[in-house]
């Protein structure tokens, strides 16, 4: 099969590997390289460095809405285009220039969290499982019908550990599904809209942490939290954010911080949470029992939220 791709973070750079490996990829379509750190330096997004070390012929269009754009797919001759995480949004010209039309590797178990950010959606809102669906695009934004879901549970698993199991998992339903897609023997699932959820980015404010939240919550927030998004707070005057928590029983003041032999604890509204990792501002990461025992009277003092 001939297929042209679109994606742009890591979680894409699965779905492209195994369709290299067994269909034609014509080209990959990919953000622009994103512009970080000193001097302003351009960085590619992960999906063009895989394009890149498969000899893969790389586009990145600022925008899909022109007619070059269209008339470029039109000249690739694909059979089918697959969409992982590309970031912009696909006309209903560009959805219907492939004969098979254009498929969604999408980071749940639709029509649950629809949109932006829907593995940090799963966690925040406590959902026992996830999961990925291959779905038919359409002008409505991941409302088309679905031909193969694969699911997981969520456990314990942060958004990091989630983003790369599903995208190890999108990539195999991706593969699973494309024969029958090809030969029109797919059947797709109409998705119920009565049972649909929005994704919407998560924001800071979403991932804030504070002592009058409980501990569940605490813990769901931290898990969902990325660089991009940290769970920040104030730790008897010091700033750090927090990479790992655990709900624990104790009985510690809300506010307070505990300092054990074995563990930091944090009061929030129904008991503790302990703290497992950390990254205090302007260090790497680190064990949260380490930091704590070169900070002297830590035990006893208090906690907030950090802008």
């Amino acid at each position: 099969m001939r297929v042209v791709f679109m994606g742009t973070p890591e979680f894409a750079v699965p779905s492209l590997r195994a369709l290299a490996a067994v269909h034609d990829v014509a080209a990959v379509f990919t953000r622009a390289d994103a512009v970080s750190g000193r001097g302003s330096k351009t960085r590619p997004s992960p999906v063009k460095s895989a394009a890149l070390e498969q000899g893969i012929p790389i586009m990145q269009p600022q925008t899909l809405r022109d007619a070059e754009q269209i008339e470029r797919l039109h000249e690739l001759r694909a059979d089918i285009i697959i969409v992982a995480a590309y970031g912009l949004i696909l006309p209903l010209e560009l959805l219907e220039s492939a004969p098979l039309g254009a498929v969604n590797v999408h980071a749940s178990l639709l029509p649950r969290w629809r949109g932006a950010a829907p593995i940090q959606r799963a966690i925040l809102a406590g959902d026992k499982v996830t999961g990925v669906s291959i779905m038919r695009m359409e002008v409505g934004l991941d409302t088309g019908p679905s031909c193969t879901q694969l699911q997981t549970p969520i456990a314990e698993k942060d958004a990091a550990e989630l983003t790369a199991e599903l995208a190890g998992l999108g990539a195999a339903a991706l593969v699973r599904a494309l024969p029958s897609i090809g030969d029109g023997t797919a059947t797709w699932t109409v998705q119920d809209e009565s049972a649909a959820t929005y994704a919407s980015k998560v924001l800071k404010a979403d991932v804030a942490v504070s002592p009058d939240l409980t501990g569940s919550d605490v813990v769901r927030r931290v898990r969902a939290s990325l660089p991009a998004a940290p769970s920040r707070v104030t730790l008897g005057g010091r700033c750090a954010t927090l990479l790992g928590v655990r709900p624990v029983e104790a009985d510690v003041a809300t506010g307070a911080i505990s300092l054990t032999k074995s563990a930091l604890l944090l009061g929030v509204a129904d008991g503790a949470v302990e703290v497992t990792t950390l990254k205090p501002d302007g260090k790497a990461a680190m064990d949260a029992r380490a930091w704590a025992r070169g900070i002297l009277d830590l035990d006893g003092m208090t906690w907030e939220a950090a802008g």
